[in-house]
């Protein structure tokens, strides 16, 4: 049985890491990469990583080696081929700590594990790791997420940087928790957009999976999104419609409509999916009667969390909030440093 609070598991390719060895010697995860080998190309869950992390993010559909190389980009960036010159200064180098990661105000937590790569590639001795709750489970403030035991130095090192994806994460979810409450009940599912920071994409809507919501097309290739942009260039809306589907057949096909003109013509040509660009609730029952489910449709423009249940209310399928991932405010969560017994 699911727990409807976490992020059930969905079935993604997962992006190629470096070429297969057949194709080039040098093969390897890149520069930076904590596996270090550059003789042949290796699994991703046998790269750097703890297996078993490996495993658990490979699970969640997200890329064990790319979530490895940001937790490579985000330690590199915060000590710019120094070291941490505070923690250097004033902490032993033998000293050990135990580290709570705690949650500074309600929400709903997504990127624990992400926070544990950041860790796993900063200590240089063993760590241990105790985990209170899991992604997509809903918080209170002071409550405990995660308890890491290693050196001293390691983690006053990898805080921020661990604490900056975690935040992040957790604000998306959160955000995306209040918009899937508001939809409880009705057929309406909340969707992100293609408005995510660059290197973060997979990431940020793993975050919206873990809030409750559900992703739109992971790049520009999985899936045909027919724009304003399109018709103009193609001539029409039927036209930009039966341009892609020669070029591309048998890809899901969207496309963006502004009237009720509109959803009839890309409805007759066969339109999988149907985006109703800034309608009202009551334009929008309108092309839902029109269309009679013979396509799904999903709401973008104008929605706000006070009137998204008149919007679900509806009939839509799906309700597009790039806010999500553009706009969400971090969860307050934090580290408190307490000595080893």
């Amino acid at each position: 049985m699911t727990t409807p609070d976490r992020p059930q598991p969905i079935s993604l390719p997962l992006p190629t890491i470096g070429p297969p060895a057949e194709l080039s010697a040098a093969g390897g995860c890149g520069d930076g990469c904590a596996c270090g080998d550059e003789e042949e190309y290796l699994d991703p869950l046998e790269c750097g990583l703890d297996p078993g992390l490996a495993e658990l993010l490979a699970d969640a559909g997200l890329d064990p080696v790319h979530v490895e190389d940001v937790a490579h980009l985000a330690i590199e960036e915060d000590l710019d081929q120094g070291v941490d010159v505070t923690t250097v200064a004033t902490v032993p180098e033998d000293a050990r700590a135990v580290g709570d990661f705690t949650a500074r105000e309600a929400g709903t937590v997504a990127g624990l594990h992400i926070a544990e790569a950041v860790l796993s590639v900063v200590c240089t001795d063993e760590f241990e790791v105790e985990r209170h709750v899991e992604d997509g489970d809903r918080v209170a403030a002071g409550q405990r997420l995660l308890t890491v035991r290693a050196r001293t130095r390691d983690l006053l090192t990898a805080e921020r940087s661990a604490l900056n994806l975690l935040c992040r994460l957790s604000g998306i979810a959160t955000a995306t928790r209040a918009w899937a409450d508001v939809l409880e009940g009705t057929r309406a599912q909340v969707r992100d957009t293609r408005k995510t920071t660059p290197g973060l994409r997979a990431l940020e809507k793993y975050a919206v999976r873990c809030g409750g919501g559900v992703n739109h097309r992971m790049s520009l290739s999985d899936a045909a999104l027919v724009k304003d942009n399109h018709v103009i260039a193609a001539g029409g809306v039927a036209q930009a419609f039966k341009l892609v589907r020669e070029e591309f057949p048998g890809l899901a096909i969207e496309v963006e409509v502004d009237t009720l003109h509109q959803v009839r013509e890309v409805l007759d040509a066969g339109a999988d999916l149907i985006l109703l660009d800034n309608f009202t609730p009551a334009e929008t029952a309108e092309a839902v009667a029109v269309v009679g489910g013979q396509a799904f449709l999903e709401s973008s423009g104008r929605l706000t969390l006070e009137t998204a249940r008149a919007y679900a209310e509806t009939g839509v399928n799906f309700l597009a909030v790039g806010a999500l991932t553009h706009s969400s405010p971090i969860l307050d969560i934090g580290l408190d440093l307490r000595a080893e017994a």
